[in-house]
């Protein structure tokens, strides 16, 4: 476990070496981190929302077709409370309190369950397919004064306690329902406070995850657990020094030489649809993939954009012939 806390701590170090983020660099990656945080979290819970389908809903606003009002709720309201937890800007992890986790799990709850949102359960529950036992809910109250007050207190390396914070939430599992989600977020407001970048769990890895979870609560052996969080962990730094570059002068933003295809669409004021349909005929190329997914292109696509609309003005021509001139 050292050693791997010494590996995080190192590129902690060299992420801190970093004097000058360009703005543009910085909110690019915070946009990026905002779907997947919210794509894997609401997916371990068992949304069935695509990353691509969370992005147009989150940036879009945009229905999807087939998924449920809950699903479409549970992105916005993930997307705002990372948001919330982005904003708090609390300088020290002494300053969560209970006030905190509680507006964290309201916004979590908001518009899908208004009555639990932000309340300590009060009923038993259990965890569907396990056989952990969860404190009764006369505890909950004092069981997170507890969790607070050892928030406070305690003197343990940031990445361990901000790992155990979500494991003691999970395990006392205050609410009705968001337990899991709202676990995840006070972690990585712990992180963020603390000058890391937020902690991303795969969908592709969510039984190690839940195992490791259940494992420790069964035994008390937080061996597998520890070991798969601090690799997240390990892993969130990597993605994010590589969006740094290895070195100060290799910092550039993506979005000032790609844009997905929002974007490309705002500078061009041709409609997505219409963009998609044209790049899947191959009239327009995408540049590269986004880890999460998204189609990028370069600025060559408006001047492609461009001429395809002045061919198929001036000249009418189909998309067969579009494709055979620009070949």
């Amino acid at each position: 476990m050292k050693d791997i806390l010494k590996i995080i701590l190192e590129k902690k170090n060299t992420l801190d070496g970093f004097k000058f983020f360009p703005m543009a660099l910085i909110t690019n990656i915070d946009e990026w981190y905002k779907i997947e945080l919210t794509y894997s979290s609401n997916a371990i819970e068992g949304n069935t929302l695509t990353r691509q389908e969370t992005a147009q809903i989150v940036e879009k606003g945009i229905t999807v077709k087939g998924k449920s009002i809950i699903e479409h709720l549970e992105a916005i309201n993930h997307a705002k409370a990372y948001q919330y937890i982005k904003e708090s800007n609390l300088q020290s992890i002494k300053k969560i309190d209970k006030r905190t986790i509680l507006d964290i799990h309201a916004i979590i709850l908001g518009d899908i369950n208004t009555i639990d949102a932000g309340i300590y359960r009060n009923i038993p529950v259990r965890i569907a397919g396990s056989t952990v036992t969860l404190p009764n809910p006369f505890k909950v109250p004092d069981l997170m004064e507890e969790l607070i007050n050892w928030l406070h207190q305690t003197k343990n390396n940031i990445v361990k306690i901000a790992v155990d914070a979500h494991f003691k939430l999970v395990t006392i599992h205050p609410f009705i329902d968001g337990n899991g989600r709202t676990a995840r977020l006070l972690m990585n407001l712990i992180l963020i406070t603390a000058g890391y970048p937020p902690v991303i769990i795969n969908k592709e890895d969510r039984k190690k995850y839940i195992d490791s979870i259940e494992k420790g609560q069964l035994s008390n052996d937080l061996a597998d657990y520890y070991f798969f969080m601090f690799g997240s962990v390990n892993n969130s730094l990597d993605i994010y020094l590589k969006a740094l570059g290895t070195k100060e002068k290799q910092i550039t933003t993506i979005s000032q030489k790609l844009m997905k295809i929002g974007e490309l669409a705002n500078k061009t004021t041709e409609n997505v649809s219409t963009i998609r349909f044209w790049t899947k005929a191959g009239l327009l190329k995408v540049k590269k993939f986004s880890a999460g997914g998204y189609q990028l292109y370069d600025s060559e696509a408006i001047k492609r954009i461009n001429e395809i609309r002045k061919l198929k003005k001036e000249k009418r021509l189909t998309i067969t012939e579009l494709k055979h001139l620009f070949s």
